[in-house]
This record gives C-alpha cells, sequence and structure tokens, in this order.
C-alpha cells in the first residue's frame, strides 16, 4: 500500500469500512512520511505510540461492524487545540512542554468524544502542526521553533497561520487537519499550497479548548485535498457547545455533503470594492 497517501479522506474510510487495509497501517504509513519530509517544518509534535493505539481501537471498532464515515482515518491537529496526549503550544516556547488534561471540543468530535458530547467520529490522530506563534501571522515564518516550507517550493511560504496544516495536507503528510482562521488563516495557506480549506459560520464549531488571537472572529474548520473531504469533516465538528463555548450556536449539526452536487444557478459570489485598492497586483485584479 505504498500509495495510501495519494488518496483521499473520502477514499481511505471506504477502504476501512471494505477491511481492504487497515487504520493501523495507514497510520504507520502517514507516521513515515511525516518523518521522511520533517524538514518542510509541519509537524511540532508526534506520539507513535498514541497514535498507533488510536488506530487499533479504530480497528476494533470497524471489525465490530462500526461504520462512521472517518472511522479509522488519520488527521493531525494545528498546535492552537489544547490536547490530552499531545503537548501544545501555540507555535510559542512560553508553552513548551505545556499537556492540557482535556481535549478541544473539536479534537474530541473527530476522536473519541467526550461525555456529553456522544461519541466521537473515531479519526486518529498523527500529530500537532506547526503555527505562526499564537496564530498571529500569515506566512509561518514566526512558529519560534521552526519555519514551516511550501511543498511545492521551499523557498517559498505556505501562508499562515494554519501553514503547518496546510503543508501537511499538500506535500501528503496527513490526509486531513485542522485549522483556525481569524482573517484568513485556513483560507489564505489553503490557497497557496493548493488544497481545500473552509472557515465556517462563526459559532457554528466550538471553539473550546481553542487557544484564543481574537474571540469574536476565530473559528475552527477542516483543511483536506477536496470539497468532499471538508465535508464530511465539517459535518463531524460542527454543531452546539453551549456548556463550552457561549458563543456556539444553536443550530443542530448536518451532513454538509448532501450539498455538494446541489445546483448553482443562481449564487452569487460578494466581492468587496475595499478589495481594489491601490498596490493590487494587476494579475489579481484581472
Amino acid at each position: 500500500m505504498s500509495q495510501l497517501h495519494d488518496l483521499t479522506v473520502a477514499e481511505l474510510a471506504v477502504k476501512l469500512r471494505a477491511k481492504e487495509v487497515s487504520a493501523v497501517e495507514v497510520a504507520r504509513h502517514f507516521l513515515a512520511r511525516g518523518a521522511v519530509h520533517e524538514a518542510l517544518g509541519a509537524y511540532l509534535a508526534t506520539d507513535e505510540d498514541v497514535t498507533l493505539a488510536q488506530a487499533k481501537i479504530a480497528d476494533q471498532r470497524i471489525a465490530a461492524g462500526d461504520a462512521a464515515p472517518l472511522l479509522g482515518v488519520p488527521i493531525a491537529h494545528k498546535d492552537i487545540f489544547v490536547t490530552r496526549d499531545f503537548p501544545t503550544t501555540a507555535g510559542s516556547r512560553m508553552l513548551e512542554g505545556y499537556l492540557s488534561p482535556f481535549d478541544a471540543t473539536v479534537v474530541s468530535k473527530l476522536g473519541s468524544g467526550a461525555p456529553g458530547q456522544g461519541p466521537g467520529a473515531g479519526m486518529v490522530t498523527l500529530g500537532k502542526l506547526n503555527c505562526d506563534e499564537f496564530a498571529m501571522g500569515s506566512s509561518n515564518e514566526n512558529s519560534a521553533f521552526k519555519p514551516v516550507k511550501n511543498p511545492w517550493d521551499a523557498s517559498r511560504i505556505p501562508g499562515g497561520s494554519s501553514g503547518g496544516s496546510a503543508v501537511a495536507v499538500a506535500a501528503r503528510l496527513a490526509p486531513a487537519a485542522t485549522g483556525t482562521d481569524t482573517g484568513g488563516s485556513i483560507r489564505q495557506p489553503a490557497s497557496f499550497t493548493g488544497i481545500t480549506g473552509i472557515k465556517p459560520t462563526y459559532g457554528r464549531a466550538s471553539r473550546y479548548g481553542m487557544i484564543a488571537f481574537a474571540s469574536s472572529l476565530d473559528q475552527a474548520g477542516p483543511m483536506a485535498r477536496t470539497a468532499q473531504d471538508c465535508a464530511l469533516l465539517l459535518s463531524a465538528i460542527c454543531g452546539p457547545d453551549p456548556d463550552r463555548d457561549s458563543t456556539s450556536l444553536d443550530v443542530p449539526a448536518e451532513d454538509f455533503t448532501k450539498s455538494l452536487h446541489a445546483p448553482i444557478e443562481g449564487l452569487r459570489i460578494g466581492v468587496p470594492k475595499e478589495f481594489f485598492g491601490d498596490g493590487l497586483a494587476a494579475d489579481v485584479r484581472a
């Protein structure tokens, strides 16, 4: 299975449910790729024992007939989300070595779940991803540990602050990643690296356990190679979390994959006039 990294989240999920490949095998494959491409600077923390333990649990659930759509698929988390099993630094030496006593809601929803939240999606965590320090940047040169390099041209930036997440997906070091977006920190690095990223409507995904930059704007979102993959991930992370996040919307979770093939006739795209100010490059203006 040397080409597992070429499969999308949706494709990996199908193979896992069909038992054509095990979650442990998939996890080992991506951990090995991450080690080979360490120079890109995407990962800040990995723990093979933790990852493989999660993968074994996923394999047991699959063997028992669990058909959850993301079960056993690997994912890596931006180091802005607190995690129990991996250190959280927010790209800063101020937090170096910090281990949270709990998982962020987004992490638990994608993983094993948490009390009061129901069962999680059963994805397998590969590790924590590099970012601009405290998410304050847009180039991912401002991590206190190491810069992140664009996999298409290592002399160029990957964007930020979710640069590690974008590079992990673009370089096939993880099939999916979480990111955070205040003023473009998912969308810009996704654009710079040729992947897909979504900043959901404010309040659709819980901010509990997500280290804040600007609380009135911050939002968690998925990053992956395709719109289908992002729809699957968005379906898993969205939903109310009133006991943990006061800004969480009282809107039920939904299956965003149902909108993938909806007609687009009549939809309009709004572009703010302020975007066309002095200094805008001619090719962008065109």
